[in-house]
């Protein structure tokens, strides 16, 4: 494991604090995504398939404060889209930084080389670059050649500047283990920080839901990987728990609240991933959302998930609780043999809901026709679609 160990104190603190106030549901980490237009269009993102009024807004500045402020979590995730995209993107990691949180800020890495300039190495700050397996594997589930090269250029520059460098990867159905594994020797070798990695998640609007893995699927895969990983040197950007939920080792509920998202919509509810509704606040989010309503179990679109914006924070929780079992887990790796943990009975799930259209069209009423942002970034991203 590689989390820093400032963060794993602070938020250790944080959630013994938490605890003590009596609260049940507090929040980890916020899902900050300024904006939603990509250079990218990969075939199961359900981030992206926006109206150009849509894609065209941007959070501003003060929008982007104000949700770390109300949220209050420790850590901040900046997602979209391609955050680098935001003009305005270098200010609002400086004023985060400011306010004591941790910052990870997602990139694919196409524009990471000429940003490096506007950012500095800070011991809170990570790029978390996107990379699904090797060369092959990434290509194909972005949908572009060449990404793959690029994105490593790009954290080979970063990591030469001082950067601390992670990748995020996601794994589809189809997936080798041997490959993975061969994948995580690679990023190992050239010196990432850290990488989190999870199951992919069936975005109801992705352009390709076929390959996504089920939550059998998902655990099989992870036992293979891990088995193939031991003494190799991996370092993972997560808790030794969620990895172990990932082999079929614990049997977890999800908690969707432990990772809320701000967009350009409002507060997003019910998670990162489903997009069933939006508060104006993040005390409305908290208030108003029937989170039992959700998870895997209580709802069909929920089946699968055991994804990280889920799940991590019901592990991190359950460390902090239980720490010699996490110590455990930590020094033996997940396990790759033997009985999984129960699954959850999905007899009592109601049926999936399809409202994200209607937001969107909610949404839509509410803008006033405008043009794309005419800026330097508008610019480079319409470059990098035509490499």
């Amino acid at each position: 494991m590689s989390v820093p160990v400032n963060q794993i104190v602070r938020v250790g603190a944080y959630v013994v604090k938490q605890h003590l106030l009596g609260r049940r549901r507090y929040p980890l980490v916020l899902m900050l995504e300024p904006l939603f237009r990509c250079n990218l269009a990969c075939a199961g993102c359900g981030k992206i398939d926006y109206p150009a009024e849509i894609l065209n807004q941007r959070l501003s500045v003060q929008e982007c404060l104000d949700a770390v402020d109300s949220c209050g979590a420790p850590v901040v995730a900046i997602a979209g889209g391609e955050p680098l995209l935001h003009k305005e993107l270098p200010e609002i990691v400086g004023q985060i930084l400011a306010r004591g949180k941790f910052v990870y800020l997602c990139t694919n890495g196409l524009l990471l080389e000429k940003k490096l300039d506007l950012y500095q190495p800070h011991r809170n700050f990570a790029w978390d670059v996107h990379l699904d397996g090797d060369r092959e594997m990434h290509d194909r589930a972005v949908s572009q050649d060449g990404t793959y090269d690029r994105a490593v250029s790009a954290i080979t520059a970063a990591k030469a500047r001082g950067f601390r460098v992670c990748i995020n990867t996601t794994l589809f159905d189809g997936a080798k283990p041997e490959r993975v594994a061969a994948f995580l020797d690679d990023v190992t070798a050239i010196g990432i920080d850290g990488v989190m990695i999870s199951p992919g998640y069936a975005y109801e609007r992705a352009p390709d839901r076929a390959h996504f893995l089920n939550r059998q699927k998902s655990k099989q895969l992870f036992r293979d990987v891990f088995r193939a990983g031991r003494g190799r040197g991996w370092k993972f950007n997560q808790s030794s728990l969620f990895l172990d939920f990932l082999a079929g080792n614990q049997r977890y509920l999800c908690t969707p609240w432990g990772k809320p998202t701000r967009n350009v919509f409002g507060w997003q509810r019910p998670c990162y991933l489903l997009g069933e509704g939006f508060a104006k606040t993040y005390a409305e989010l908290m208030a108003t959302t029937d989170w039992d309503k959700y998870g895997t179990g209580n709802y069909e679109k929920c089946a699968d998930c055991m994804v990280h914006s889920g799940y991590e924070a019901t592990a991190v929780v359950d460390a902090v609780r239980n720490p010699w079992k996490t110590l455990l887990v930590a020094l033996r790796g997940p396990r790759t043999e033997g009985a999984m943990a129960p699954e959850i009975s999905l007899e009592g799930q109601r049926p999936a809901d399809y409202v994200f259209s209607r937001h969107v069209q909610d949404t839509m009423a509410t803008l006033a026709p405008q043009p794309p942002p005419e800026d330097e970034h508008a610019a480079m991203q319409v470059a990098e679609l035509a490499d």
